[in-house]
């Protein structure tokens, strides 16, 4: 019996007989010759069937076979430089597993709504196949870097008692007759985990119940939050250049294909590379207002604010030293301006906006009991957080990276929707 093999590994059996296992992803009738186009999730691989080479009734099935219908095909393997991937199996046996009728998604255009009702097939274009690859080599990449420069994965709750973030957008549940949220951040469980170990990072799924219906936001999606004891602002700043420049260079590596696939203007990804350049929020706001766009000193950056911003430089940008009000009650404040904190943003290129919210956390009990009363919190909720700064408190910092909106910029698409299989949305 043939051996069944996987079509990214087809050039290693040239010239043997094989048995691929897939979908039909086209076909063209020439006649007497069948020429299936077959997808297995690991490459696309042209099949041919020739009435001479194949019972009558393989034949038969060649003919009829529909697009997306499962099936395995026997044959040998020929080089073939016009065939895609420059391989093709010459078919001495064809079996349809299932016969797809009627399949929903056809080559003409089709609307975003009927696309996203039909999310669990749209799946399986070449497109959406492409962007959840890169996705895949982001997760490896962030996770691969993180482990190798000595940070230690530690999962944080889901269900959680407390905000992290802005109360007003927090999904709430039931617990046991208490109130429980969804997360926001997995920050704050380890801020208290770099007390045993060092760095530490939390990457899954968070959630926002923010009412947007922008091509920036999702109500779930994925983050990545490293955090690091002893590390000022300034050091997290070039934690975060390094890392985001080798996930993008591991992308640029391991997905040529999937990039082409969807057409990406490489060159502007090659570039980022450390340094990135640095701002001020008061330097931001000059050249906002330099630019046309009226802003006022104390306001957080919208979505045009950040892309106004990007056009000005080759590559990621930091932007940092955030208005106090604009940031989360755990920020450190200033050394010599109570009215700013020592946040930083980083603001992907090509206007994705931002990708990193981070900063250094404040290591004063006091300061940080007053910031819990001045954002009205509750107390309770917080006082196993308020123990960090009474026991060995540091300095330390730490970012979250928005997996989808990183996802989006690397593959250069418009919506955060085709950045996840399955988006939540408002």
């Amino acid at each position: 019996m043939a051996e069944w093999v996987y079509i990214e590994d087809i050039p290693a059996y040239e010239g043997q007989k094989i048995m691929v296992k897939g979908w039909l992803y086209n076909r063209t009738d020439k006649g007497k010759l069948q020429f299936l186009l077959v997808r297995d999730g690991t490459g696309i691989l042209q099949c041919v069937a020739s009435h001479k080479d194949v019972s009558p009734q393989a034949f038969a099935d060649a003919q009829r076979v529909t697009q997306e219908s499962s099936l395995i095909g026997t044959g040998k393997v020929r080089a073939d430089k016009r065939a895609p991937g420059g391989y093709e199996l010459l078919l001495d046996d064809l079996q349809i597993v299932q016969l797809a009728e009627d399949y929903p998604i056809t080559p003409k255009e089709h609307g975003i709504a009927f696309l996203m009702a039909h999310r669990h097939l749209w799946l399986r274009s070449s497109r959406q196949h492409a962007v959840l690859r890169v996705r895949a080599e982001a997760v490896k990449a962030i996770r691969g870097w993180l482990d190798s420069h000595g940070f230690v994965n530690i999962d944080t709750p889901i269900l959680t008692p407390s905000s992290c973030e802005d109360t007003t957008t927090l999904f709430g549940t039931d617990y046991f007759g208490e109130k429980a949220y969804l997360t926001q951040s997995g920050q704050l469980y380890n801020e208290a985990t770099i007390g045993s170990f060092g760095k530490v990072y939390c990457f899954g799924p968070t959630f926002r119940a923010e009412k947007s219906k922008t091509r920036r936001h999702l109500m779930e999606f994925w983050m990545v939050e490293p955090e690091m004891a002893y590390v000022d602002l300034e050091g997290c700043m070039q934690v975060e250049e390094q890392f985001v420049s080798y996930i993008v260079q591991t992308v640029l590596k391991h997905c040529a294909a999937e990039l082409e696939t969807l057409d990406r203007d490489t060159p502007r990804l090659e570039n980022v590379v450390p340094p990135f350049p640095r701002i001020s929020y008061d330097e931001a706001v000059e050249l906002l207002n330099k630019d046309g766009l009226e802003f006022r000193w104390a306001d957080d950056f919208g979505a045009p604010h950040e892309t106004a911003l990007a056009e000005h430089f080759d590559r990621p940008v930091f932007v940092y030293h955030y208005p106090t009000r604009c940031k989360a009650f755990y920020m450190e404040a200033h050394p010599t301006r109570s009215e700013v904190c020592l946040s930083v943003d980083l603001l992907a290129s090509e206007g994705y906006g931002e990708i990193i919210g981070g900063g250094q956390r404040t290591a004063s009990y006091e300061l940080l009991e007053q910031r819990i009363k001045e954002h009205n919190l509750p107390r309770e909720a917080y006082e196993w957080y308020l123990d960090l700064r009474r026991y060995g408190s540091m300095p330390h910092s730490g970012f979250g990276l928005g997996l989808e909106r990183t996802v989006a910029w690397l593959c250069g698409i418009e919506h955060i929707r085709e950045t996840i299989a399955f988006p939540r949305l408002l």
